[in-house]
């Protein structure tokens, strides 16, 4: 899971000189009077033709949707620069963050570009960073360097590289604008949304043992109906078609330090009494749902009587030998490495509570090899089922149970999933062909402008070997 503003992506149509400032003024005062009213068809209307096609409809005013309900109304929008001579950048202030809303205009004052990001503050100073990795071979250490060089100072990133049967690690830490190794495989980092492949991991080990089928309905678990008589099943929360929002609606975002912490039993159960509505028809779209993820964690433990994370314990960290990964951060004996905010400041850790399925684990890198290990060997099949294609999401990606399942340049099967939550960021991918993998933990912030850089890292590694 991506932090609280997952959503948050980026669609750029067509590189066009700039029209007059006035016109620019003019589209983002309409976007914001139309967003505050949740006229999303008339942001639609106000597309390109290459727009509309990049971003439907149905795909515009679910996004739209989706940031209001995290973020709430904009309370200020504030011009900043233009970019490239392509683009307008606006420091918005929302209700509940402040994030950046980059718009582009084309001809004709259409929006054929619209983006919506972390905000960062333009930076005063540039630091050079120095490279200290001549311990490392060399072409690894010129990608991780690559990707690493813009983060903050303290910033550690956790790299396994398994191959032919072995796995190496590789750690660095940035300190006073260097760049060093560092033995930190057996350090403990949130790993955020790859916790969803091993809450689908769960839900496959019960089916192996005919506890129940992927096409069983949850409610049955429940002793009240769901609002509109609305059927959920196994399957439709594990690969994100049950049409469940991205969040659920009565989640108060108001404490971005730890925003699920208080959101327990008592609030799922009204939700799905009371509140519960689907944005999308079952199992017809694709649309990542921490709350479908969380809400199938939580159902396994009802199934089996006990909470998810004793299930989660017994069922993948015990037979898989994983030690050190933790469902909460007591006894962690100074084996955590703290998360980071974008500037570097440490900031607390999240509480996922009753949602804890869709991201809460804790773990190394080195516990982590020994999952990634184990999808190479026939005879886990609870693992092999997770990796079944249930749903195809484009012509480039389908998913299993958890795992998003694509071809690499080269036409190697790999299963991908990454995560990130207020000061974390991580990135997995098992090479099914090859029996390789990547496995990333870092402490850098999911609102860190370049965030991105940890799954870029991750796909340049699994390329390299």
């Amino acid at each position: 899971m991506k932090k609280l503003f997952c959503f948050l992506f980026t669609i750029w149509m067509t590189n066009l000189l700039f029209a007059q400032t006035d016109n620019y003024q003019l589209a983002i005062d309409k976007f914001q009077a139309n967003y505050n009213t949740e006229k999303y068809d008339e942001i639609f209307n106000s597309f390109s033709p290459e727009m509309k096609k990049a971003l439907p409809i149905e795909d515009t005013q679910q996004f739209l949707a989706n940031l209001k309900n995290q973020v709430g109304k904009i309370e200020n929008m504030e011009f900043i620069s233009y970019q490239q001579g392509s683009y307008a950048i606006y420091k918005t202030s929302f209700k509940n963050a402040v994030l950046g809303i980059n718009i582009s205009l084309d001809n004709e004052d259409r929006i054929n570009g619209l983006s919506v990001t972390p905000y960062v503050e333009p930076n005063k100073t540039e630091h050079i960073t120095v490279k200290k990795l001549d311990n490392y071979p060399k072409e690894i250490a010129e990608i991780i360097f690559s990707k690493s060089k813009d983060f903050p100072n303290n910033t550690q990133i956790s790299i396994a590289l398994i191959q032919n049967g072995k796995t190496n690690y590789y750690g660095i830490i940035k300190t006073n604008d260097t760049i060093k190794s560092i033995e930190n495989q057996n350090k403990v980092f949130e790993i955020g949304s790859i916790t969803k492949v091993f809450t689908s991991t769960v839900l496959a080990s019960l089916v192996e043992d005919g506890k129940i089928k992927l096409g069983d309905e949850i409610n049955t678990y429940y002793e009240f109906p769901f609002k509109d008589s609305i059927k959920l099943s196994f399957e439709n929360l594990a690969n994100h078609t049950s049409g469940l929002p991205r969040l659920p609606g009565n989640l108060d975002l108001s404490d971005e330090n730890d925003p699920y912490k208080n959101y327990g039993e008592s609030q799922i159960y009204e939700y799905l009494k009371n509140i519960l509505s689907l944005e999308s028809k079952l199992s017809e779209t694709y649309s990542y749902s921490n709350l479908g993820t969380g809400l199938l964690g939580y159902t396994l433990g009802l199934v089996q009587k006990t909470t998810f994370e004793e299930l989660l314990k017994e069922k993948v960290f015990e037979k898989y030998n994983m030690e050190n990964s933790f469902t909460s951060l007591q006894n962690l004996n100074g084996m955590l490495v703290k998360g980071q905010n974008l500037n570097g400041e440490i900031v607390p850790n999240w509480d996922f509570n009753i949602l804890f399925g869709a991201g809460g684990i804790l773990s190394t890198t080195e516990d982590l090899a020994k999952f990634a290990t184990a999808q190479f060997d026939p005879n886990n099949k609870e693992l092999e089922l997770t990796r079944k294609p249930t749903f195809e999401i484009s012509d480039h990606m389908k998913i299993g149970l958890g795992w998003h399942l694509l071809k690499s340049s080269k036409g190697k099967d790999l299963g991908w999933h990454n995560g990130g939550t207020g000061g974390y960021s991580s990135s997995m991918i098992v090479n099914l062909s090859d029996h390789a993998a990547v496995i990333i933990f870092s402490n850098v912030s999911a609102t860190h402008p370049r965030m991105g850089n940890i799954d870029e890292l991750c796909f340049e590694l699994i390329n390299e070997l």
